[in-house]
């Protein structure tokens, strides 16, 4: 059985990294660079760096950021914002990108799809759906950061976007965007029965428990986060343990992973008996080297 994947989103706005609400509202975080080194060193399987950046998609991508970030990245690093050409994609790969991530581009031009896939192969594309409700409460597809609808629904454009070349779909719900009120696992759900390729849900992640039920309800093949990951450096261990408690098959392979700790359903650990606290003080943990 294939491992869960859980991908660390870092957002960059005017080259700083930002934390995401609704597509709207933007919290500085810092240089890209620092935020993907401590979400390497915390345990995300992947990294997705989004540059949001307005004007972006004329400008083309920021190589340069890319190349920064990348020295930092042990991990696949999959880069999207201003792409729109085959060019765009060899400068990212050269530059060290492992995969991009499109949505606007394979509105407008869907052929991109095909030549990227044809060109890289299928495994370096992955096709972005960001979806939030319309007025009438129907699930649509939003393109340019969640302005544009594309009067169609968030399924009919994921079987679109796997037969133009994508080896993976990006499922983001814009509403819940920072929202920290969980995925919408039916929409996933419904997606992914649609689909051969592997899923990713982004948008809403608060608490382990979300993770949870998203890979028990839904066959999704990786959740991102982006806020919920930048709160404190334990979450993505804390979030890993969680899951593999429950039965769920995700990558752990550091030391400090609280096997022995005791974790509520919203993730954070339970205060140990004084007995254990007193033990610990005489127990010797050598240096971890990664």
């Amino acid at each position: 059985m294939l491992r869960k994947r859980i991908i660390g989103v870092v957002p960059v706005r005017g080259g700083i990294a930002v934390q995401s609400v609704g597509f709207r509202r933007f919290l500085p975080l810092g240089r890209p660079e620092v935020a993907v080194e401590y979400l390497n060193s915390w345990g995300v399987d992947e990294i997705l760096l989004l540059d949001i950046d307005p004007g972006r998609a004329a400008r083309g991508p920021d190589l340069d950021m890319v190349r920064r970030v990348s020295r930092f990245c042990l991990t696949p690093l999959t880069v999207g914002g201003g792409i729109s050409s085959l060019d765009h994609v060899r400068g990212l790969i050269r530059s060290g990108a492992d995969k991009v991530a499109l949505n606007t581009a394979l509105m407008a031009d869907p052929c991109l799809g095909t030549r990227i896939a044809e060109t890289y192969g299928v495994q370096c594309l992955v096709a972005g759906v960001d979806h939030r409700a319309g007025e009438g409460g129907e699930r649509l597809v939003w393109t340019d950061s969640g302005r544009v609808p594309a009067q169609e629904g968030p399924v009919e454009c994921a079987r679109r976007m796997e037969a133009l070349g994508a080896g993976e779909i990006l499922l983001h719900d814009i509403a819940a965007d920072g929202a920290r009120s969980g995925f919408d696992c039916e929409t996933v759900r419904r997606v992914v029965q649609a689909v051969g390729v592997p899923v990713i849900a982004c948008g809403g992640a608060g608490s382990p428990e979300h993770f949870l039920r998203l890979f028990e309800s839904t066959g999704a093949a990786a959740a991102c986060a982006g806020n919920y990951f930048h709160y404190t450096e334990h979450s993505v261990v804390l979030c890993k343990t969680f899951l593999r408690h429950h039965g769920v098959n995700v990558r752990l392979d550091t030391s400090a992973d609280y096997s022995e700790a005791r974790l509520g359903m919203d993730g954070r650990l339970r205060k140990r008996d004084e007995g254990d606290l007193d033990a610990l003080r005489f127990r010797h943990l050598p240096e971890e080297v990664i």
